[in-house]
């Protein structure tokens, strides 16, 4: 991702986030808003049926109240009754019922089929049997049954909430219902407002998102621009630093190769040639061609010495097997040994636990610090320290050279190159460099925080 592209992420995403915050927020209190309302209204609608329900049946009751009252029992009187409640109906599909305690059919002014039949264990769509609630229902006192019944008007099976009592003398339960289709209708109605309305509402919000996106999208295009070329820039220089500093390394092990291995190679091979026409010779010659191979062993041992130091030069394995405290010892023994000034090294801190890349740098910053002591300081003592801390790790090195003028060293372009990338790999992994040079000596600090371990480079 083009560091633009990253800017304007970093832009739009916490915006985009809060935005889904909010809407998320809206949504949820909306809907709980909704739920709430929708329930209000469920509860005023249902008390007010429940009240009207109760108050139908005690109409009815009282309608036939003087001949239940009478304590005549015949049939005529329970006829008479039955007429009263079959003339009190209410709408196209409000009407009373009557069964009696065995679950037999007395009056059904909607469904006059059923008069007669015994329904006691008739069971309803949902596998209850509804005349039997019914009848435990009033026989405990009346009171409210939600159960489903055929809708007169439209013959279907429909929700229905009904209210009965029991008239003990006669053995009759005499009850009447309201269907709830209409009820589930209204609070659907409210459903779909709600629905609706929290459409609109995220609706607005994306709209407000999109256009928000789009604001940010083009001033950050705007300011960019300039921003882009300045970075391109900076790559592209970084670039040339990084394609030098390949070559320089080669040219360097070029140099090691031929200077070094070609010619101790080829005085091998010549030695090699010459004991070996020794040894087809006179047995006299014998113990010069042993005396050969003897100076040909001392050679390949030089040799392999030098091939372990460009190895060295280029990653010492005991960075990765004892690490960095282990190979910056390692390296400060060799400078001692073959640049003839004194070098100490100290270390504080336990460093085997320390990053793989945070070693890396700091060792190739001691190397490119020892060289420039070499090339330019003058010194005759270096002092190499390690500081590991829970919450960093810091290299210095401190030598006694002439010093050198770091305000000259940074306006002149051509100059630094290897301050530059030491800098450059420090910032690289989270870390800072700081020079201080004077006449008495110059000190480079390399600081890494564990920061950089703890956001995931491990």
């Amino acid at each position: 991702m083009k560091p633009k592209h990253k800017i304007i992420f970093f832009a739009i995403t916490p915006l985009l986030m809060a935005l889904c915050v909010i809407a998320i927020v809206v949504w949820h209190q909306t809907v709980r808003l909704g739920i709430q309302q929708r329930e209000t209204i469920e509860t005023a609608y249902r008390s007010s049926k429940d009240a009207e329900l109760r108050h139908y049946v005690d109409l009815a009751f009282h309608s036939i109240s003087h001949l239940y009252n009478s304590d005549r029992n015949d049939a005529a009187t329970k006829v008479a009754a039955m007429q009263i409640l079959a003339q009190l109906d209410y709408g196209d599909d409000g009407y009373f019922f009557v069964y009696d305690l065995q679950g037999n059919t007395i009056m059904h002014p909607r469904q006059p089929e059923l008069r007669g039949q015994n329904l006691w264990n008739w069971e309803n769509n949902d596998g209850t049997k509804t005349i039997q609630r019914l009848i435990a229902r009033a026989h405990a006192g009346g009171g409210y049954e939600r159960y489903l019944w055929k809708k007169p008007s439209s013959n279907a099976i429909t929700p229905k909430l009904g209210y009965v009592i029991e008239l003990p003398k006669w053995g009759w339960i005499i009850g009447t219902g309201i269907y709830l289709d209409d009820i589930d209708a209204a609070l659907a109605k409210i459903d779909d407002q709600i629905r609706i309305h929290n459409r609109e509402t995220m609706l607005l919000i994306a709209t407000i998102a999109i256009l928000s996106v789009v604001v940010i999208s083009s001033v950050g295009l705007v300011f960019n621009i300039s921003e882009q070329r300045v970075a391109d820039a900076k790559l592209r220089e970084l670039a040339k630093r990084v394609v030098l500093s390949q070559e320089e390394e080669r040219a360097r092990v070029s140099r090691d190769l031929h200077d070094g291995v070609s010619q101790s190679l080829v005085s091998i091979k010549l030695q090699t040639e010459a004991a070996i026409i020794k040894l087809d010779g006179p047995v006299n010659q014998h113990a010069a061609a042993r005396v050969s191979f003897e100076r040909m062993v001392e050679q390949m041992n030089d040799l392999l010495g030098e091939i372990r130091h460009i190895s060295h030069g280029l990653r010492p394995a005991i960075l990765d097997d004892l690490g960095l405290a282990s190979a910056l010892q390692h390296l400060c023994d060799e400078w001692r040994e073959h640049c003839g000034f004194a070098i100490d090294f100290v270390s504080h801190g336990e460093t085997q636990e320390s990053l793989v890349e945070a070693n890396t740098v700091l060792f190739r910053i001691a190397q490119e610090s020892l060289n420039n002591v070499r090339r330019h300081a003058r010194a005759n003592h270096v002092e190499v320290a390690l500081t590991a801390q829970t919450d960093f790790l810091m290299l210095m090195i401190h030598d006694n050279g002439i010093g050198f003028d770091t305000g000259l060293i940074d306006k002149h372009p051509k100059r630094g190159i290897g301050l530059r990338n030491m800098a450059e790999r420090l910032d690289a992994v989270g870390g800072r460099l700081s020079i201080s040079s004077s006449e008495l000596g110059t000190i480079v600090q390399a600081h890494i925080p564990t920061i950089f371990k703890a956001a995931g480079y491990v």
